[in-house]
C-alpha cells in the first residue's frame, strides 16, 4: 500500500496471501462437508413412492415411476408425482448438454455449473457426466423427496467428488452466490412454470460471459390465453396470433433483458426453441452498463393485423400504444411488447451444438439434428413466420405443400425458410400480400 513502511508493505501482502488462502480453504470445507451431507443422504436409500431405473444420454438415473400417479388419462403424470421428472423433456436436455459443452469449448476452461430446481437430478448428473471440462455442479431442491432422490442418483453414477446436492429454496441458493467469487458459470432455471421468479437472482450468480438457460412451461399466459397474467409476470402484452410461440420467446428474452439491465448487465440471445409443452431460452450475461444499454436497441413491438395478416416492427423499449391503422388494408393493428425484437438464436452457436452432437450416440438425435438445422437456417431469418393453413383458411383456398410455398416465393426474390416452431411455417420477409398472391396463384394452378 502506497504511504506504508517497506516492512508494513509485506506483512500487509501476507497478511492479503493468508486471508485468500484462509478463504479457499473455508469454501472447501463448506463444500466437503456438504459432499458428506449428500452421501449419507443418498447411503442406503430407500424410497417412500414407486420409482424405476432409467437410462439417458450416459447416465442411469432412479425416477418416479409415472403410471403409479395417473388415475385418469387426462392426467398430467410429472405434476402428481412426489418428485418432479418429465421424460418428454429429454430433447431438452439432450441440447442443455450440446449448448454447455460448446459454451465451456469457447471459454477455454473448466466451468461450474448450477441447477437450483433439480428435482430428481437428472440435468445435473447429465451435465457433470457428458460435458468435458466441468470442475463442480451445484445441484439444489427445496423438496426433500427430491433432494435425497437427486443426491441417490448423484451417488449411483460415482459422481460425489464433483456434484454437491443442497436441500434449499432456489432464490436462497442462487442470492448466496452472488458475490464475485462465489457465482457460477452456467446457471440453468427449469420450473414448472414462469422462470420469472427466479432471474433476479440468476443474473447475479452468473460469472461474466456466464451463460443463462430459462425454460418457461406457463403457455396459456405467454400465448395470449391469459394476457394479463403475462402483462403481470414478463412485463409485456402477448398476441393470440399464428406465431404465439415465437412471442412466447421473445417475451421471455426480453423480459430476461429488462431484469439483467438493472443490474447493469447486458444479455446475448445464443439459442432458444419451442417444445411441446414449453419455450426455452440461453443466453450469455455480459457485465457493463454499455452492454445492458445495447439491449434497450434490441426492444419493441410487434404489430399484427388479425385481417390480412401483415404485421410490423417497432424498434425502442417504449411506445404508447394507440390505435394504428394497418398499411394494407386500414384495419387496426394489435400490438404485442414490449419484448425481444432481436435475433432469438445465433448459427455459430447452432454449428457449434452440431459438431458436438456427432460426437455422441444420443437416442433422439435425428430428431435433434432436424431440430438444430432449422433452427440454423432461419436465425438470419426475419421476425415472425407464416402458417400456410391459416392463411388459406382466410382466403377459403386449398392448402398446397410447403415446399412449393418455400419454392415460389424464391422465384419471387424473397429469402424463405421453413421454422421449427411450426411443421406449416415459413419464415420470410416477403409481405403478407405477397404471400397471399402466391397461394392463390398455387390454388388456381391445381
Amino acid at each position: 500500500m502506497p504511504g506504508l513502511p517497506v516492512t508494513m508493505n509485506k506483512r500487509f501482502l501476507v497478511l492479503t496471501h493468508n486471508t485468500r488462502t484462509l478463504i479457499f480453504r473455508l469454501k472447501e470445507f463448506v463444500r466437503d462437508c456438504d459432499r458428506r451431507k449428500s452421501r449419507m443422504t443418498a447411503k442406503d436409500y430407500r424410497p417412500s413412492f414407486p420409482t424405476e431405473m432409467i437410462t439417458e444420454g450416459a447416465v442411469k438415473v432412479l425416477v418416479p415411476k409415472l403410471s403409479a400417479f395417473v388415475k385418469e388419462p387426462s392426467e398430467y403424470a410429472p405434476s402428481k408425482a412426489p418428485v418432479f421428472y418429465n421424460p418428454v423433456m429429454e430433447i431438452n436436455r439432450d441440447i442443455t448438454v450440446l449448448i454447455v459443452q460448446a459454451h465451456q469449448k469457447s471459454l477455454g476452461r473448466d466451468i461450474d455449473v448450477f441447477e437450483p430446481l433439480a428435482g430428481c437430478g437428472i440435468r445435473g448428473v447429465r451435465l457433470a457426466t457428458e460435458v468435458r471440462g466441468v470442475k463442480a455442479v451445484t445441484l439444489g431442491d427445496i423438496n426433500e423427496n427430491a433432494y435425497r432422490l437427486a443426491a441417490h442418483n448423484v451417488q449411483i453414477n460415482n459422481l460425489n467428488k464433483i456434484v454437491v446436492v443442497k436441500k434449499k429454496e432456489a432464490n436462497y441458493l442462487l442470492s448466496s452466490h452472488s458475490a464475485p467469487r462465489k457465482r457460477f458459470d452456467v446457471v440453468d432455471i427449469d420450473p414448472f412454470g414462469s422462470p420469472v421468479p427466479f432471474l433476479d437472482s440468476a443474473v447475479r450468480a452468473l460469472r461474466n460471459e456466464g451463460l443463462i438457460a430459462l425454460t418457461a412451461t406457463d403457455m396459456a399466459s405467454l400465448s395470449g390465453v391469459h394476457p394479463k397474467a403475462c402483462i403481470r409476470k414478463y412485463g409485456g402484452k402477448p398476441l393470440r396470433t399464428e406465431y404465439c410461440h415465437e412471442l412466447a420467446v421473445r417475451l421471455l428474452a426480453g423480459c430476461l433483458a429488462s431484469v439483467a439491465g438493472k443490474h447493469d448487465l447486458g444479455v446475448n440471445i445464443v439459442f432458444s426453441h419451442r417444445g411441446e409443452h414449453y419455450v426455452r431460452v440461453y443466453a450469455t450475461i455480459h457485465y457493463g452498463a454499455r452492454s445492458a444499454d445495447e439491449n434497450q436497441k434490441k426492444m419493441g413491438f410487434i404489430l399484427h393485423c388479425f385481417k390480412c395478416f401483415h404485421r410490423e416492427v417497432v424498434r425502442g423499449p417504449l411506445w404508447i400504444e394507440q390505435k394504428q391503422a394497418c398499411s394494407e388494408c386500414g384495419s387496426t393493428l394489435s400490438a404485442a411488447g414490449p419484448l425481444w425484437i432481436g435475433s432469438i438464436s445465433n448459427p455459430e452457436t447452432c454449428k457449434a451444438m452440431e459438431q458436438e452432437l456427432r460426437t455422441r450416440r444420443l437416442r433422439l438425435a435425428v430428431k435433434t439434428k432436424k431440430m438444430l438445422d432449422l433452427i440454423a437456417d432461419e436465425s438470419i431469418g426475419s421476425a415472425t413466420y407464416f402458417v400456410i393453413d391459416n392463411m388459406c383458411d382466410a382466403l377459403n383456398l386449398q392448402v398446397p405443400s410447403s415446399r412449393k410455398v418455400i419454392e415460389a416465393l424464391k422465384i419471387e426474390g424473397f429469402h424463405v425458410t421453413p421454422t421449427h416452431f411450426s411443421t406449416r411455417g415459413v419464415r420470410t420477409d416477403a409481405p403478407a400480400s405477397v404471400l397471399a398472391k402466391v397461394l392463390c396463384r398455387l390454388a388456381a394452378e391445381k
